[in-house]
């Protein structure tokens, strides 16, 4: 049996509790996000050439000039997200290969995601299949759009960099909720943290980072 499909051997736990370890002395705190982040098959998620790489702090390609986020990057977002909080609904824009997607839907009830590649939303619907997630409901789409039907929204997470916050995405944010994105600001990229309160809208800079671009269109 290959390793794409022993996600459940002791060598595979062995090595996503090491990475937990790692990402505890990153200074990730939030122990359910920890759990999480060692209960979910990275492996799954990867290509098979590369699924050896998987539980490296390493961001790695997935085609279509796109990059699976590393691991301190999706646990840093994921507890920025949570906030320490249940979360009832999220929506994700840029579903990727769905190792964000997946972990996500481990915290909250239900999670929407909207990715602009229809082959990349192909491949993310088989692995979230494979890893046994459920509470997903993917959408082939311009992300800057959102899912206006389904909102509003608890946390709005968005997996690629942008110059500006669509004013979309703003308004399906529900009051209290949290939209957690990478801003790119001259040749700097930073994880920012915008709430919604009564009164309007708060922003905080957080950790630098670097993601992909947020692109229009779908393809």
């Amino acid at each position: 049996m290959s390793i794409r499909h022993s996600g459940i051997g002791m060598t595979s736990q062995r090595t996503r509790m090491r990475m937990v370890e790692r990402l505890r002395q990153q200074g990730i705190r939030d122990e359910i996000v920890l759990s999480v982040m060692g209960e979910v098959p990275r492996h799954l998620f990867v290509d098979e050439a590369l699924a050896h790489r998987a539980y490296e702090d390493i961001s790695l390609p997935i085609g279509f000039g796109q990059t699976i986020s590393n691991p301190h990057t999706v646990a840093r977002m994921t507890e920025l997200a949570r906030a320490g909080g249940d979360l009832n609904k999220v929506l994700e824009i840029g579903t990727g290969c769905g190792y964000q997607c997946a972990v996500m839907a481990r915290v909250a009830k239900e999670v929407h995601s909207v990715e602009r590649l229809l082959q990349l939303t192909a491949k993310a619907r088989k692995h979230l299949r494979d890893a046994r997630v459920i509470n997903v409901r993917l959408r082939h789409g311009d992300g800057h759009a959102g899912v206006p039907t389904a909102a509003p929204f608890d946390v709005i997470l968005m997996t690629a960099a942008t110059t500006h916050v669509p004013k979309a995405l703003l308004e399906q944010l529900k009051v209290g909720g949290r939209m957690i994105f990478p801003m790119t600001k001259g040749t700097t990229q930073h994880l920012s943290v915008i709430e919604r309160t009564a009164q309007g809208y708060t922003e905080k800079k957080m950790d630098v980072v670097n993601f992909v671009p947020l692109l229009p269109g779908t393809g």
